[in-house]
């Protein structure tokens, strides 16, 4: 759960600025995104799986590159 106190003298868009930044930093938005639509097992082993095949990619991709 994300808090902010407000700071004496500080105006309430500043207050504003810094809990978005705070929901921000601690992935609020992507949480809810995420938890927006029911994912069955199944879709989110493929998604799992898609994502550690783009992982693996990548990686051998920068190997490449900085190996010649």
């Amino acid at each position: 759960m994300v808090s902010v106190k407000v700071r004496e003298g500080e105006s309430i868009e500043e207050v504003i600025r810094r809990f978005k930044r705070e929901c921000e930093r601690n992935g609020v938005m992507q949480e809810i995104k995420k938890r927006e639509f029911y994912k069955t097992p199944s879709i989110l082993k493929k998604e799992k799986l898609t994502e550690i095949k783009r992982k693996i990619r990548r990686k051998i991709f920068k190997d490449n590159k900085w190996s010649k």
